[in-house]
C-alpha cells in the first residue's frame, strides 16, 4: 500500500471563499482572505478546506462548473488591482463584480484593470502573465472562445449553438476568435488574475504552516468547456446530447435516488492515451492546493448509469470504472497522491480496496453515527487514524441545527454516548472530533461559531438559498482562537 499523504495530527476549518465578509455580495481573494488565514493562524489551525473553486453557473453551486481548470472571475479581489494601480476606484460600486455581465462587460472594472495591467504592469509581472498563458494554453484557450460564444449565445449550451460552432468546425472557431479576440484576450487576463490572487495565499497560508484543501467533483458539467472540447471521451450522440448520465440508485435517502444529470465518461477512450485528461485535471489541482478531496470516489471502482431519457435514477446500472488503472497512471506521473477519498454512502468492500491500496484517506462524519449500533462507522471508537473527522460538512446542516432537530430519545443517546457533556452543543461535537484517531478533523465555519441551522452551506436536492452563506466578524468571540489552539493543543493538533 501507498504512504498516505496524512503524516500527522492537524486540524482546520471547513470556509469557502465566498462566505468571507467584505462589501462585495460575495466574499472574494482580498484582505478579507489574508485576515482568515491569521486567524487559522491564531487558532493553531493548519488546515483550510474549502469547495472547488471553479467559474459556476447561474446557480451557483461550485459543483457545477464551466470549467475544471479555470477559476471563478468572481473571486478576484478589486481592492488589490486597486492597491497595486491598474484600476480607479470609481466609487464602492464600481468594485462589486456580482455577475457574469458585469465581470466581462468592457467597460467593467475587470476590463479597465487589463487596460491599467497593460500601461502600467512591470517587466517582471509581464514575463510572468506570458509565462502562465504559455501554461495554461491547452486549456485557457478553449476556454476563452467558450465563455464568448456563450456571451454571444445569451448563455445558451453549447448544444444549442449553431451546428459548424457546436462541433467545433476549424473554420468557423477560427473565425469566432478573430471575431471575439478581445472578449479572448479579457478572459486570459482574469485568469491570470485569479491563478496570481490565490497562488498568492496558499504561499502565504503555507508560510504558516497552513494547507489549503480543495475539492474536485469527479464529473463535470454537461454545458462547459470540458464536454464541448473533448466530445470524444465523453458518452454522447452526434448532437452532444448525453448518452447515460450520471447519479446513484434509491436508498434510504431518496426513493428514486439522485439523478445529477453529468455524461459520462468513455473510460476506454481514456485509457488509450494514458489518462492524459485527468493527468492534466489532477496538475491544475495540485497547483492550486496542498491536499485535494476526489467528491464521489466510488465511481471510479463503479458508477451508476443512467439512461438519459430518464426522469430519475430508478432505471440504471452499475457499470466498472477504470479503478486500478487510471490511479496506477496518476502514482506513476505524480508519485504519492496527497488526495482525500469522499467514501460516504453506499460504499463496497472494492471502493475500499481502491481506496486503501494508494494511500487515500476516507471520510467520517458524525452527524451520521447516532443511530444506536455501536458498530456504526462514523462513531469515534470505530475511526481508523488514515481518514479524516467532521462534524458535518458543506451539505450537513450545522451542528446546532442538527442536533435541535432530533428527536428526544435520539439526542439522550448523543449525549450518552458523549458523557453528558457541560458544554452546549455544537462544541461537544467538535471536542469528539478532534479527540477522534483520525489524523485531520475537519470543522465547519458555521459550527467554530455556534450557528443553528439557519446558516447552513447547502441543502441536497434543493436549488433556491444555496450557496450564499456569509460570516462576520463581529460572529467571532474574541477568545475564540484561543480557545480553539488549546483544544489544538490538548489533542495534539
Amino acid at each position: 500500500m501507498i504512504e498516505s499523504s496524512l503524516n500527522r495530527r492537524r486540524t482546520g476549518i471547513l470556509l469557502h471563499p465566498t462566505s468571507l465578509p467584505g462589501p462585495r455580495r460575495h466574499g472574494d481573494f482580498g484582505s478579507e482572505a489574508y485576515r482568515f488565514v491569521d486567524f487559522l493562524a491564531a487558532a493553531g489551525q493548519s488546515v483550510w478546506q474549502v469547495l472547488p473553486l471553479g467559474p459556476t453557473h447561474n446557480g451557483g453551486s461550485p459543483y457545477q462548473c464551466l470549467s475544471v481548470h479555470a477559476g471563478n472571475p468572481l473571486l478576484i479581489s478589486v481592492q488589490r488591482l486597486i492597491d497595486q494601480g491598474w484600476l480607479q476606484a470609481n466609487g464602492e460600486a464600481e468594485m462589486d463584480v456580482a455577475d457574469e455581465a458585469r465581470t466581462y462587460a468592457t467597460d467593467g472594472p475587470l476590463a479597465r484593470a487589463y487596460r491599467g495591467f497593460r500601461e502600467g504592469a512591470d517587466e517582471a509581472t509581464r514575463a510572468d502573465y506570458y509565462a502562465f498563458l504559455t501554461a495554461a494554453h491547452d486549456w485557457l484557450e478553449d476556454y476563452a472562445l467558450f465563455l464568448a460564444l456563450r456571451v454571444r449565445f445569451k448563455h445558451a449550451a453549447w448544444t444549442e449553438w449553431p451546428a459548424p460552432l457546436r462541433d467545433r468546425d476549424g473554420d468557423a472557431l477560427a473565425k469566432a476568435r478573430r471575431r471575439h479576440h478581445g472578449f479572448i484576450d479579457l478572459v486570459r487576463f482574469q485568469q491570470f488574475l485569479f491563478y496570481r490572487q490565490w497562488l498568492e495565499i496558499r504561499r502565504y497560508a503555507n508560510e504558516r504552516d497552513i494547507l489549503l484543501f480543495g475539492d474536485m467533483p469527479i464529473f463535470v458539467a454537461h454545458d462547459s468547456v470540458d464536454v464541448w472540447a473533448h466530445r470524444d471521451i465523453f458518452n454522447l450522440d452526434r448532437e452532444g446530447q448525453p448518452v447515460v448520465v450520471a447519479g446513484v440508485p434509491p436508498d434510504y435517502f431518496s426513493a428514486t435516488g439522485q439523478r445529477w444529470g453529468n455524461p459520462h465518461y468513455r473510460w476506454d477512450v481514456m485509457a488509450e492515451d494514458g489518462y492524459r485528461w485527468w493527468i492534466r485535471r489532477i496538475g491544475g489541482q495540485l497547483q492550486l492546493f496542498d491536499l485535494v478531496r476526489i467528491d464521489h470516489f466510488r465511481g471510479f471502482e463503479s458508477f451508476w448509469e443512467i439512461p438519459a431519457d430518464r426522469g430519475d435514477a430508478t432505471e440504471g446500472r452499475w457499470v466498472d470504472g477504470p479503478g486500478a488503472k487510471l490511479f496506477d497512471a496518476l502514482h506513476a506521473h505524480f508519485g504519492r497522491l496527497p488526495f482525500v477519498a469522499e467514501d460516504l454512502g453506499m460504499i463496497t468492500p472494492a471502493v475500499l480496496a481502491l481506496r486503501d491500496k494508494y494511500g487515500l484517506p476516507g471520510m467520517k462524519v458524525l452527524q451520521f453515527a447516532f443511530d444506536g449500533s455501536a458498530d456504526n462507522p462514523y462513531l469515534p471508537h470505530n475511526h481508523q487514524v488514515d481518514c479524516v473527522i467532521y462534524p458535518g460538512t458543506h451539505d450537513n446542516d450545522t451542528t446546532v441545527g442538527w442536533y435541535d432537530s432530533l428527536a428526544a430519545g435520539s439526542k439522550e443517546y448523543v449525549m450518552e454516548y458523549l458523557a453528558y457533556p457541560r458544554e452546549p452543543m455544537p462544541w461537544p461535537l467538535i471536542r469528539a472530533a478532534l479527540e477522534s484517531v483520525a489524523q485531520l478533523s475537519i470543522v465547519p465555519m458555521q459550527d467554530v461559531l455556534g450557528l443553528d441551522g439557519r446558516h447552513r452551506m447547502n441543502t441536497p436536492g434543493t436549488s433556491q438559498g444555496n450557496w450564499r452563506w456569509r460570516f462576520r466578524w463581529d460572529q467571532v468571540p474574541a477568545d475564540l482562537a484561543g480557545k480553539l489552539k488549546r483544544m489544538a493543543q490538548i489533542y495534539q493538533r
